[in-house]
């Protein structure tokens, strides 16, 4: 089981995730029902959790849920009748949620209800960068965010308490470099106890049906917390402030830590104020009253200018005529993450001090130029064999197709060799977008074909799909199937049977549902059997071209490092491959055309296997014209069942 210190006794300091430790402050404030879908970098928080419920008994409920906004709506029911609930989601989840988000709002709950955002900074494993703070101004729902992950147990922790204070739901708004940097934490007590999942249920549609009679009202009242709030965050206990020098520093969230690291380097500590915010929505208005009274104010904090916003309507409002810099006018950088060098020289032209050396010429930025490192898929991943066969059967047919593409594994086949990814927008857009292509493409795009991961279907695929039908539109969905969430860290999903802690659940059936939202043409392929597969696109893309209509084809392989997990618990040692060096021609199929990154070029233009990366999937024995490629031992029938069927044990 993953994250097993989130459970260290009480009394004592544990390296953790900082994750893990927001898993222990929910714990901590006694957190009784957690849902979520995975998402990076969000993603260890209810892995955490998880672990907890196997090892407390089901103390507290914690589910994945099949998308965000289910996670979300989950999380408000249990919140309404009075459990003290979380969701947890990265920054674009929380777009999927924004629904329930916003009548939450309004709603208000009778527990406690945190939704924990995980913003990504330029973007390391997401398709935009947004600020998810402005969530919370746009909805009137308070935003917590750790100066760092040294305190993330305790914003977490706080969250949940005033959430439950104030019966309103509260934004954790973490970053990457919180989430994922690993700290020293100091533990506090867990109540056991009071982590039993129940509730009670007390009937009043007045409070709880959001018609708008009553929702008039509930606005009303919203705004009232709001300025209510505004005042009251500012005994927040992670606020504070430090130094007392005419030049102001707010450091917002994860930026305080910059702030101050900055003041020193520079030798500017008795030079500056330096104010730590961890509510920076709604801005605490008495903290900014003593903010705007300094003459110069430099904001700190990672992502828009949002704090930064705020105190200057703040001042506008209040008639102060402090200069307020930071974002808006360029002093610090509107993308990417904040790093100490930004923060540094942003500080020394304020205070007329030279920046150190490296803060101008970061070691990082290095003259002579690495060679490129694209990200590729996984030796023996079952995606590879099966893009393989998706373009000898396009080019068979004679077709020239827009790949309408989705989030997973599979993003990879936008890169060379395959080119099989056209478009990328968000979870389900594959299919979404696909029916837009498939009614209005004309001319040299011929057909549409929508590329979409198991658990990218569930999550947001059924219904474009049943669109699809619904509408006739001719495009065949390809459903890539490896039995797990693989992207974030094989996850279980509602096709696996498998639930957050290791229960057994319903597998759903992808080929049934399908062919229960009227799908007429529904084929499984195995990607590890190249004909099978090319077989399956023929027939599939036949139909579409042939009867205008949708058609889905499921490509069902096990994730190759779950497969592998499995087999080597089962003592089960896959058979690798090597090249018969005298029947190889040096073709370069193998290594260009099929590009799995356990065959080498030699330099006679022959290939060759690295033993330490092959996989044994045995695909390159199926695509080589000149069968140069063996196996070095007798194969083993156990270990293709297990490339075919494994699933990740919880």
């Amino acid at each position: 089981m993953a994250h097993r210190e989130v459970l260290s006794p009480p009394g004592k300091r544990v390296i953790m995730l900082g994750n893990v430790a927001i898993a222990r402050g929910f714990l901590e404030a006694g957190l009784q029902f957690a849902a979520a879908y995975p998402g990076t970098p969000s993603t260890e928080i209810v892995e955490a959790l998880s672990t907890a419920a196997k090892l407390l008994g089901g103390k507290p409920y914690v589910e994945w849920s099949v998308n965000e906004k289910v996670a979300l709506e989950a999380a408000l029911g249990a919140a309404i009748a009075g459990a003290r609930s979380m969701a947890a989601m990265k920054h674009v989840g929380l777009n999927v949620a924004a629904d329930p988000f916003f009548s939450s709002a309004y709603l208000g709950v009778d527990g406690a209800l945190v939704v924990v955002s995980a913003d990504d900074p330029w973007m390391w494993s997401s398709q935009n960068e947004q600020d998810n703070r402005w969530y919370g101004l746009h909805a009137y729902i308070p935003v917590v965010e750790p100066t760092g992950p040294q305190d993330a147990k305790e914003a977490a922790k706080l969250a949940l308490l005033y959430s439950e204070k104030y019966k309103r739901p509260f934004i954790l708004r973490t970053t990457t470099r919180i989430a994922h940097t690993r700290v020293p934490v100091d533990t506090g007590e867990i109540p056991v106890d009071r982590l039993e999942p129940r509730g009670e249920f007390h009937k009043d549609p007045s409070r709880w049906t959001l018609v708008p009679q009553y929702a008039r009202r509930k606005r009303v009242e919203l705004l009232e917390f709001w300025d209510k709030i505004s005042v009251e965050l500012a005994s927040f206990p992670l606020n504070g402030t430090e130094g007392s020098g005419s030049l102001a520093i707010v450091g917002v969230g994860l930026g305080y830590r910059y702030a101050r690291e900055a003041a020193r380097i520079l030798g500017v500590e008795d030079d500056v104020t330096v104010y730590k915010i961890a509510t920076s929505v709604p801005f605490p208005r008495p903290m900014a009253e003593k903010i705007l009274g300094h003459d110069t104010v430099l904001v700190v904090e990672e992502g828009d200018p949002v704090a930064e916003i705020q105190l200057k309507t703040i001042a506008q409002e209040e008639g102060l005529r402090a200069r307020i810099l930071g974002k808006r006018d360029n002093l610090l950088p509107r993308y990417g993450e904040l790093g100490l060098e930004k923060v540094v020289n942003a500080l020394s032209k304020l205070v007329g001090k030279e920046p150190p050396k490296w803060a101008v010429d970061p070691p990082t930025s290095v003259e002579e130029k690495l060679p490129p490192r694209p990200p590729v898929l996984c030796p023996g991943c079952p995606y590879r064999g099966f893009f393989y066969a998706l373009r000898r059967a396009v080019n068979k047919l004679r077709l020239k197709p827009v790949y309408s593409g989705d989030i997973g594994c599979y993003s990879l086949g936008v890169l060379p060799p395959f080119h099989v990814q056209d478009t990328i927008i968000e979870m389900g857009g594959s299919i979404g977008a696909g029916n837009g292509f498939a009614h209005v493409l004309r001319g040299d795009s011929d057909i549409t074909i929508a590329i979409i991961g198991d658990s990218t279907f569930f999550h947001s695929g059924i219904t474009p799909l049943l669109n699809a039908v619904y509408n006739n539109a001719p495009l065949l969905v390809i459903v890539l199937d490896n039995h797990t969430t693989a992207m974030t860290g094989h996850q279980p999903h509602p096709g696996t049977g498998i639930r957050a802690i290791g229960e057994p659940g319903y597998a759903m059936s992808i080929e049934s549902v399908a062919r229960g939202v009227g799908v007429g043409k529904v084929l499984v392929a195995d990607p590890f059997d190249v004909k099978d597969s090319e077989a399956k696109l023929l027939e599939a893309l036949r139909y579409v071209k042939e009867e205008k209509k949708p058609a889905v084809l499921i490509a069902k392989g096990a994730c190759i490092l779950v497969a592998l997990r499995a087999a080597y618990r089962r003592g089960i040692k896959p058979v690798i491959y090597r090249v018969n060096i005298d029947k190889c021609t040096g073709c370069g199929i193998c290594y260009t055309v099929f590009n799995c990154p356990a065959i080498l070029r030699r330099e006679d233009r022959k290939a060759e296997i690295d033993p330490a990366l092959c996989t044994g999937c045995g695909v390159c024995a199926q695509i080589c014209p000149f069968n140069a490629f063996e196996p070095v031992s007798e194969l083993n029938p156990e270990w293709f069942k297990i490339m075919r069927t494994a699933k990740p044990e919880q």
